[in-house]
């Protein structure tokens, strides 16, 4: 493994001492165009431990998407793994590094080791072929020894799983709703009993009280099978609630990593403020939204200093010259010169 820092704090929460799951170091991801490459994820660094739900939020064009797919090399041209290492350990034997394994290599862990929720479910699961059918093709492609009755009763009790009738095994997915082909998805991507499970903001195309039965359903399925989750949404307000640690990004980069609580309770990130302070709260009182001035940066064209200056409202000269590195400050760690490195504070004082 990589003798990388690890500044995505699993040092701050959790289990220290555990093995992770996953643990990625210095992972980058480039669009290649005609103009040159374009870097959508940058000098990514993160830690994924067994039995864990991590969030992953930011704006649309923030990497969070990039991030997902390179993660579970789902990613196609022009998008290319540009840098890093995505260093995974199996329940049994060495730690792999899936950024360098071939596609005959992935295919025996994925779906057995990782698998995926995307948002789309319509997308996903095929218009002509039944529930039951879709099931049984990934139990016979991981489990080639399994009975038609076998993977039948399998199917049923996966859809079972996730508050699904049985005898839907034998519909269409357009004689289901979105919500009911959404759970199938979700239990489709537990049929092999996986380790880790990558979800892609699996309850945008619900209404919101069909997203509370998922969201329930995902936190129930976790508890119950221990596996862990990379969450992608840009809603913040739900990360807070189901998430362990949370990860926001912004410009391709990582800019703050904590617990649930310090996001929300204390966040370090003039950006991560920013994204709370944009849905209402449920319980306190009623306050005025705000939202961020300004848009994402253009990856083709990023600043020389910090991505997020031109929109900062504590923005400083140094803003504009020095990209701030991801250090330690309060309870997690963060991208801003507003949290300057110890050493730095020591001569300098605090940043304002």
């Amino acid at each position: 493994m990589s003798n990388t820092l690890d500044l995505s704090p699993a040092a701050y929460a959790g289990s220290p001492d555990a093995v992770p799951l996953l643990q990625v170091n210095g992972l980058a991801v480039d669009y290649l165009t005609t103009e040159g490459p374009v870097r959508a994820c940058a000098d990514v660094d993160l830690t994924v431990r067994r039995g864990e739900i991590i969030g992953i939020a930011g704006e649309s064009a923030s990497g969070k998407s990039t991030l997902l797919t390179a993660l579970t090399r789902l990613q196609r041209p022009p998008a290319v793994t540009a840098a890093g290492s995505i260093i995974y350990q199996p329940p049994e034997g060495a730690p792999v590094d899936l950024a360098a394994l071939t596609e005959r290599q992935l295919s025996p862990l994925r779906w057995q080791d990782i698998s995926i929720v995307m948002q789309s479910a319509m997308a996903c699961l095929n218009p002509v072929t039944t529930i039951g059918a879709q099931f049984r093709d990934v139990l016979r492609r991981h489990n080639p020894g399994m009975s038609k009755a076998a993977t039948t009763e399998r199917a049923a009790q996966l859809l079972r799983l996730v508050g699904i009738p049985a005898d839907r095994i034998r519909s269409y997915p357009h004689q289901m709703s979105g919500g009911m082909r959404q759970r199938t998805l979700i239990a489709l991507a537990l049929a092999c009993e996986p380790e880790l499970v990558v979800m892609d903001e699996p309850t945008t195309a619900v209404d919101v009280v069909t997203q509370r039965h998922i969201l329930d359903q995902i936190i129930r399925l976790q508890e119950q099978l221990g596996f862990a989750v990379v969450f992608v949404t840009h809603d913040l307000s739900l990360l807070i609630e189901i998430s362990d640690r949370i990860a926001i990004m912004y410009g391709g980069r990582i800019v703050e990593l904590g617990s649930a609580q310090q996001i929300f309770e204390s966040p370090l990130h003039p950006y991560t403020r920013g994204l709370r302070n944009a849905y209402p709260p449920l319980t306190a009182p009623l306050r005025r939204l705000t939202g961020i001035p300004g848009t994402p940066p253009d990856l083709r064209a990023l600043p020389a200093g910090c991505a997020f200056a031109p929109r900062c409202a504590h923005r400083m000269d140094v803003c504009d010259l020095e990209r701030p590195k991801l250090l330690p400050a309060g309870d997690g760690v963060a991208a801003c010169h507003l949290h300057p490195a110890p050493a730095a504070m020591s001569s300098t004082g605090e940043g304002s």
